[in-house]
């Protein structure tokens, strides 16, 4: 996966593309995590996106479902970092959802501050009773808060697809832009609450989730 970043205006602008849908692997989480580290050392806000068509496809289920346990491990402890690093950055965090958002990326979404998805034949949730696998505790902290409480069980338990105005509806996302259009409103909204003041958006972010970060960490001490 080719991951880049982008920085204008303070607002840093991080994109995954693999070609095809984003899958995520370890190398992908990598270079995540490294263009991560570079944006929140030299922005003020940060934007996460996907290429035309995708946000991200998930992870790699050939490893997840796969016999190597150390592989198992090393892609869902990377994936888990990556959301507790979104759901506790001080710095505005936004999502642009270019296209499909599924399993993983939908989690991302969730610990993301505002999510920009777009007009499209796109589907966006959680696949992952349909594909066996329970979703993790710390996975559902972000999820029930963001989630609206008549959607959990659909969302949640029964995997619902939703197209990106049922998702706006069911709390998946924030709202909905024409095709082509999401990194460019969510960059707009970067910039503008980056430049809050006296750092009072990361310190009211972090009050009002200093319980749900300690939930998420938890199974990484």
């Amino acid at each position: 996966m080719d991951v880049t970043l982008d920085i204008q205006d303070g607002v840093a602008l991080i994109k995954m593309d693999d070609g095809k849908k984003n899958v995520i692997t370890v190398s992908a989480l990598e270079g995540i995590h490294a263009a991560f580290d570079k944006a929140e050392a030299d922005a003020k806000s940060i934007v996460f996106a996907g290429r035309p068509g995708s946000f991200c496809a998930g992870f790699h289920m050939p490893t997840i479902l796969g016999d190597d346990v150390d592989a198992k491990m090393a892609l869902a402890t990377g994936g888990q970092r990556l959301a507790v690093r979104l759901w506790s950055c001080p710095a505005p965090v936004l999502a642009a959802c270019t296209g499909h958002g599924f399993t993983i990326g939908a989690i991302w979404m969730s610990c993301c501050d505002t999510r920009v998805g777009e007009l499209g034949d796109f589907l966006i949730g959680l696949n992952e009773s349909k594909l066996g696998v329970p979703l993790p505790d710390w996975a559902l902290v972000p999820l029930k808060e963001r989630i609206r409480p008549n959607e959990w069980i659909p969302a949640i338990a029964q995997s619902r697809l939703y197209d990106p105005k049922a998702a706006v509806e069911a709390g998946l996302l924030d709202e909905v832009v024409p095709a082509g259009q999401a990194i460019d409103r969510a960059c707009a909204l970067a910039a503008e609450f980056g430049a809050f003041p006296n750092g009072a958006y990361g310190a009211n972010k972090l009050r009002m989730r200093r319980d749900s970060v300690e939930l998420m960490k938890a199974p990484l001490i």
